[in-house]
């Protein structure tokens, strides 16, 4: 069976050629603004297909790409018009949105890097709030490259633990582990 997930990849990798990292990189713009795509895949995909150096690189800009984009979107089209309806029916405060804005630098990027935080609804947050661009330009920078680095990690390990099951392990350690650190700063920060 393990052999068969393993030839599937492969076969569906070489037969995308170029386009299957093209999808991909399309795919990690939209899902910043769509979360119901798997980044994940696409961040493996790129791995793959490129290597871990040009695979991590590329993921990494077009997350940012996407995350910003989206950003952008609620920060220029949306903000006003959507604050005005949510705080109309008292769904968001002025003092959440201080506490928001007033995120310092570090613990923005941190929430960003914690594989299990929703991207889309950080960069919605983000858009509504005060913040500064180069506040959250630097803690995506930052942020992200952790992220995609984690992803591609526990993508092309999964793959891997096909062959060899001790890689399986390995990943699902590192899992546990994000998954405590994202527990704790979501209780720090409160990020419910």
């Amino acid at each position: 069976m393990f052999e068969l997930i393993d030839t599937f990849i492969d076969t569906t990798l070489q037969g995308l050629g170029v386009l299957g990292p093209i999808v991909g990189c399309f795919f990690i713009v939209i899902e910043s603004m769509i979360p119901i795509l798997p980044l994940f895949v696409f961040i493996t995909l790129n791995f793959l297909a490129f290597g871990n150096i040009w695979g991590f690189i590329i993921s990494w800009v077009f997350t940012c790409i996407g995350c910003f984009i989206s950003f952008l979107l609620f920060r220029k089209k949306v903000q006003t018009w959507l604050f005005k309806r949510i705080k109309k029916r008292g769904l968001i405060s002025e003092h959440t949105i201080d506490v928001i804005t007033n995120l310092k630098f570090e613990q923005f990027a941190t929430i960003i890097a914690i594989p299990f935080t929703p991207a889309f609804l950080v960069n919605i947050v983000a858009g509504l709030s005060k913040m500064s661009y180069k506040k959250y330009i630097g803690a995506l920078l930052i942020g992200k490259m952790f992220l995609v680095y984690f992803w591609g990690f526990v993508g092309v390990s999964l793959i891997e633990s096909i062959k060899n099951p001790i890689y399986l392990v390995r990943v699902l350690v590192l899992l546990l582990i994000a998954y405590v650190i994202s527990r704790v700063v979501n209780k720090k920060f409160k990020i419910e």
